[in-house]
């Protein structure tokens, strides 16, 4: 099947996709996008996070064909060029980048919250971060790094 998807305000066009597929293949294999990680591929622990047509949605989850004349916005494309993001700067800024597995998940996951709540409670994000699995900092710097993005 042949797939048009707008990434990162960029018309992509990816030929010969498999049906089964999912998002996160294309992004990551074909569309050469690495940020959004491949970990538990059951929805289960956010890392795959990123925006289809401005909804935050595990990539695991979607297939392919579904992005198929929509727009996929991934953590590559929260920066603006080579400065990044707030939330991305606030997650170096705070420590809350470990082994970096999870980060890019968070990071979009964050992002949406502070879309939503831009003076989030302690309560709301984790409430927010809830469907975002982190081994390595266990949380602490994550809360931190909302705390710095949502009052930089």
């Amino acid at each position: 099947m042949r797939l048009t998807v707008t990434v990162n305000g960029a018309a992509r066009r990816a030929d010969d996709v498999w049906e089964g597929e999912s998002l996160l293949s294309l992004l990551r294999d074909t569309f050469g996008l690495p940020g959004s990680k491949n970990a538990c591929e059951q929805g289960e622990c956010g890392s795959c996070t990123v925006y289809l047509d401005g909804v935050a949605v595990c990539a695991c989850l979607v297939a392919a064909g579904q992005a198929h004349g929509r727009e996929v916005r991934t953590v590559e494309g929260l920066a603006e060029g080579e400065e990044l993001h707030p939330v991305q700067q606030a997650f170096l800024d705070a420590g809350a980048v470990q082994c970096g597995f999870c980060t890019p998940g968070l990071v979009v996951a964050v992002h949406d919250l502070l879309s939503r709540v831009p003076d989030p409670a302690d309560a709301d994000i984790r409430e927010a971060l809830a469907g975002n699995l982190c081994r390595c900092t266990g949380y602490e710097t994550i809360l931190a790094a909302v705390r710095r993005a949502a009052h930089p």
